[in-house]
């Protein structure tokens, strides 16, 4: 029972191990789409021009229909910096001296109490103060080039792309995804446009494996620097 149990713990380790650096299935919102289907045009016996089989020399190459490819270059940069300070304190103070009556102050006879705790006076006093102070600084760059294809063009001729690019390095996995809207005239002569360009732009840039979960921090101690402990 125990070899077979073993056996059991190897055979899962090995496909674990080979399953790892195997990419999963591709995201279906970055995914690509077929282009529409071409019929040929029936031929004109007789003609030395068939229409539908010219070929242009002068053709505008630039992506324009569904399923063309459009080379999108990531120039991603941003920078942001925030601070925040808050310092609050409250202090309050109330009391209420002994009532005279006929003349003279009243008064119980409770041996278990001084003069002070035999009277009707009251005072009550509090403070409270709070002093907090945040600051955040973030920087990103990403920079290079990935091929998208057209997946719809939009009524007034826009075009709606996205695409992804998978690599797998050692250990483990790379992702590159991006999706949005292209304006036709932005596209350059050489079928390229910036990133900065693309409109809804959707960027990803993720990774897994061993080295991607040595970088997240545990369950347990994210538990312990979320909103939900009360300490």
């Amino acid at each position: 029972m125990i070899r077979y149990l073993s056996s059991i713990a190897v055979l899962l380790s090995l496909l674990a191990s080979g399953c790892a650096n195997s990419p999963p299935v591709r995201d279906p919102e970055f995914a690509t789409v077929e282009p529409d289907l071409m019929v040929a045009p029936q031929p004109n016996n007789g003609a030395i021009f068939q229409a539908g089989f010219e070929m242009s020399l002068f053709e505008d190459l630039r992506a324009r229909r569904v399923g063309d490819i459009l080379n999108i270059t990531l120039e991603e940069k941003t920078e942001a910096d925030k601070a925040a300070a808050a310092d609050l304190s409250k202090s309050n103070s109330n009391s209420i001296d002994n009532p005279i009556l006929l003349g003279s102050a009243l008064s119980f006879n409770r041996p278990r109490f001084d003069a002070n705790g035999n009277t009707l006076g009251f005072t009550l006093g509090s403070d409270h103060s709070f002093s907090g102070d945040a600051s955040a600084t973030q920087s990103n760059e990403l920079s290079g080039t990935i091929a998208v294809t057209v997946v719809e063009v939009l009524p007034n001729g826009n075009l709606r792309v996205r695409g992804e690019k998978r690599i797998s390095i050692n250990t483990g996995n790379e992702y590159v995804r991006i999706s949005g809207i292209v304006r036709p005239s932005d596209v350059g002569p050489d079928n390229t446009v910036s990133s900065i360009k693309v409109a809804d732009a959707t960027i990803q840039y993720i990774g897994d494996g061993p080295l991607a979960d040595a970088s997240k921090i545990g369950w347990l101690a994210r538990f312990f620097v979320s909103a939900f402990l009360p300490f």
